[in-house]
């Protein structure tokens, strides 16, 4: 917000004044109030003509000669005050009179309902708890400069109140997750946040360091292999809710630092983790819609299931006409992708597995508005995903996709401690040749595996692309408190 510098001025010695006269607005430490905003609205009849007390911020002034009205507003709402001369007394009226847009008062006084049937509270006695320095947005404009509204959420949530609505249901989508997760058996469960060695996805790292140890250490790029050595270890559901951090583009669909849900169930499979996904993903939409059905970007979208499923190398070969099965070399992938319409530059000298992922991309993802489970990936890309019986070059693995957007990635795990060390292996030659977000090779979950772990199902959600779809929004930082930014004038 760049507003007049002369108004902050004016308002700093405004309270330099305040405090001369032993009236430190933020001397208070607490204020007693007997209702929010909300409750007076919705149960004004319980309360018409008793003495409440509420407390808010000025959000609106209208002066009428000896009298003033404002709207006080918290988070439940707002609620009108009215403050008249001949009930405060001329002092005190003068010290209403005194208060600016965005300052927090707390008020007590008789509940009534004006002329115009509004519900409002007859300021009797008032206490100014904290003095806005910086003036709010112009009321009917709000603040609508995006990167200054991302910079400074907090004048974004007072000034708007859709954003406000936005958090709260991000809020109530993760504890409807949490619910029903706990409801199905699955117990919540916490992981290291800083890593001796980073895991569980294709990405790459944050790096930081410990001062006491002496050692390297990464920030989580995702919870998994920690949540599989618990079903190891005997918890045989387990869930995390947490954040991730991936060193990578920031875009409207990618933050580095992120919001997963992961799930894990032994003795379950990928179809298993299919049921789960549709039945977890339908509780939100009905938390938030009150139905199964909901409008994204002008699409209706219904998570009626079962949802649509299809083999990741069908859908390129429908989408984009490239038939991939049976190829085994990248060059012949390579001159297909380019004839489809990849550009050359952008697939040279990269990965058969790197191809089949951007076909994927351009191809396939958007045309995947109604919900749809795309499966079978190939092995290069699935370092940690148990093979199909009856292909093995391809695994039991699933992305699902909503909207166009993909929302998590799903397999039955891989629990074979031989495999895996070949799958990890292989991946460090993938990253000798140039791949910088190809999995590292990790000594002690092969260890882990070594002991057993039971035919297991596991579950990644990005909660932040999946609240972004049932809000509405197009752009992920829409979904993000405090989206990160460049430093602000770079």
């Amino acid at each position: 917000m760049s507003e007049p510098r002369d108004e902050y001025q004016r308002r700093l010695a405004k309270l330099s004044r305040l405090k001369r006269q032993g009236q430190d607005p933020f001397s208070h430490h607490s204020y007693r109030r007997s209702h929010v905003t909300a409750q007076l609205q919705s149960n004004f009849a319980e309360w018409a003509g008793q003495q409440v007390s509420v407390a808010g911020r000025i959000v609106a002034v209208r002066g009428h000669g000896k009298s003033i009205f404002v709207d006080l507003q918290d988070a439940s709402g707002t609620v009108q005050v009215y403050a008249q001369v001949d009930v405060l007394g001329e002092e005190e009226y003068a010290r209403f009179q005194d208060l600016d847009l965005g300052d927090i008062i707390g008020v007590q006084g008789e509940l009534f309902r004006t002329r115009s049937e509004e519900v409002t509270v007859r300021c009797e006695q008032f206490e100014l708890l904290a003095k806005a320095l910086r003036p709010l947005p112009e009321k009917f404009h709000g603040l609508q400069d995006q990167e200054l509204r991302y910079r400074q959420r907090y004048v974004d949530l007072l000034a708007n109140a859709e954003v406000r609505k936005i958090f709260e249901t991000r809020s109530r989508i993760v504890q409807v997750a949490r619910d029903h997760l706990i409801e199905q058996g699955f117990l919540e469960v916490e992981t290291p946040v800083l890593q001796p060695l980073y895991g569980g996805a294709a990405a790459r790292p944050f790096t930081t360091y410990h001062n006491a140890l002496e050692m390297q250490l990464y920030m989580r790029i995702a919870p998994e292999l920690y949540l599989k050595r618990l079903v190891i270890g005997g918890l045989e559901r387990v869930f995390e809710i947490g954040r991730v951090f991936r060193n990578e583009s920031i875009d409207t669909r990618h933050n580095p630092e992120f919001t997963i849900l992961e799930a894990y169930q032994a003795y379950a499979d990928y179809e298993a983790m299919m049921a789960l996904t549709e039945g977890l993903v339908g509780a939100m939409c009905q938390a938030v819609h009150g139905g199964l059905q909901f409008t994204y970007q002008g699409n209706e979208i219904d998570l009626t299931p079962p949802w649509r499923r299809i083999a990741l190398l069908d859908a390129i070969e429908q989408y984009s006409g490239v038939t991939l099965s049976g190829i085994a070399d990248a060059q012949t992938a390579r001159e297909q992708a380019v004839a489809a319409g990849l550009q050359a530059e952008t697939i040279e000298g990269q990965s058969l597995g790197y191809i089949i992922d951007k076909l994927a991309d351009r191809f396939v993802e958007p045309e995947l508005v109604q919900p749809t489970f795309i499966t079978d990936y190939p092995v290069q890309i699935s370092p940690l995903a148990k093979r199909k019986a009856d292909a093995p070059e391809l695994t039991a693995r699933f992305e699902p996709f909503i909207g166009g957007e993909e929302i998590g990635n799903a397999f039955s795990e891989l629990n074979d401690p031989l495999d895996q060390r070949e799958r990890f292996e292989a991946q460090v030659a993938a990253r000798a040749a140039g791949d910088e977000e190809a999995h590292p090779l990790d000594e002690d979950f092969i260890r882990a595996l070594e002991y057993g772990m039971p035919p297991t199902g596991g579950l990644g959600i990005g909660i932040d692309r999946l609240v972004m779809l049932l809000a509405d929004q197009p752009n992920l930082r829409e979904v993000i408190f405090f989206p990160l930014l460049r430093p602000s004038g770079q």
